[in-house]
């Protein structure tokens, strides 16, 4: 059976990331965008990072590109842009697309293992987020317009399991 662990990504960096180095945690993917109208929710996913990054949650967030060019950026400057302007100290990923033929392999299996709306496989939009459970697998797809704060509940629980 396949899980999130199976995984690998790029560092915002540039260094390869194994995502089994985050085993038995719980984790928060989200796709990211630097010049985004929800943009703001990197204040939030912070927020969670620190709230619940002691109790074992991992906030991932992947730079996607795909929507609107709002991150037409180097990964650099996403990463001081991030920085600056949220003080994300949680884990970002080099720049990925999330649909499509070059889809990142992660991104291919969240999608298929929690389809959106009415079973729709794609990505609609920046800050789609995937919480994963502990044994790394999908527990819940949110759109982008659920907010970091309204995860809490299902967070815990997820922490709690």
């Amino acid at each position: 059976m396949t899980t999130v662990y199976d995984f690998d990504a790029l560092g915002i960096d540039g260094k390869n990331v194994s995502l089994k180095k985050f085993e038995g945690k719980t984790l928060l993917i989200v796709n990211t965008a630097s010049a985004c109208g929800f943009t703001p929710q990197f204040a939030g996913l912070e927020k969670l990072h620190e709230t619940y990054g002691k109790t074992g949650l991992v906030v991932l967030g992947f730079p996607c590109n795909q929507f609107g060019r709002q991150d037409a950026g180097t990964n650099g400057e996403i990463a001081e842009f991030c920085q600056l302007n949220f003080g994300v100290t949680f884990p970002m990923m080099a720049k990925i697309d999330v649909n499509g033929a070059g889809a990142h392999p992660l991104y291919q299996w969240l999608s298929a293992q929690a389809p959106g709306i009415l079973g729709s496989k794609s990505i609609k939009w920046n800050f789609t987020k995937f919480l994963i459970a502990k044994d790394g697998q999908v527990l819940k797809r949110y759109a982008p317009t659920d907010t970091p704060e309204s995860l809490k509940k299902d967070i815990e629980a997820a922490l709690a399991a």
